[in-house]
């Protein structure tokens, strides 16, 4: 739990919590001293594309931290009430203004120590010149493979699937991955 922002207060009566391990259960937990509540705090999903033109992919350059200045492709967290495909195709719209087609999931990335879950999607832009620069970013960009700034990218997990999708698009085979980074 140390990795968890703490949770002060219950979200049914608003008494005070304390973390102890409920019983039937076998982790800390945030539970609160009046009602019993317990206050769950679960992983957060992150939902993202690569949204390709051609031979090229979208990144953003980030005006927010963490990694301020960094380049990424367009992900956030998922609201509620949307689809995964619904997050990742909203977060790119926001992001750099491109609105996308054919979203297709490609990789779901654990990452534990943050408690983060990644599903990031393959998509098309609707067109060569369908983007902008959203709020959240610096500058939006169109790269070739040999033009992406990889020693700029914002997140470990970028860099892997990235790396994937240009080995699988030259053998126009691409596949679902599922791993760990941490």
């Amino acid at each position: 739990m140390a990795t968890s922002p703490p949770i002060k207060f219950c979200n049914l009566c608003g008494a005070s919590v304390t973390v102890k391990i409920p019983n039937g259960d076998n982790r800390e937990r945030h539970v609160c001293v009046s009602c019993g509540e317990i206050q769950y705090l679960n992983p957060k999903v992150v939902t993202g594309c690569i949204p390709v033109w051609r031979d090229r992919v979208l990144l953003c350059r980030r005006a927010i931290e963490p990694r301020h200045g960094f380049w990424t492709v367009p992900a956030g967290f998922m609201e509620n009430n949307e689809t995964l495909q619904e997050g990742a195709a909203r977060e790119t719209l926001e992001e750099a203004c491109a609105p996308v087609t054919n979203v297709t999931l490609y990789g779901i990335y654990n990452l534990p120590h943050i408690s983060q879950i990644y599903m990031l999607f393959r998509a098309e832009l609707e067109s060569e010149d369908g983007f902008g620069v959203g709020e959240e970013s610096l500058e939006t960009k169109l790269f070739l493979e040999n033009d992406i700034p990889w020693d700029q990218l914002a997140f470990r997990v970028i860099d892997t699937a990235l790396k994937r999708f240009f080995i699988e698009r030259k053998n126009s085979c691409f596949t679902v991955e599922i791993s760990d980074i941490r």
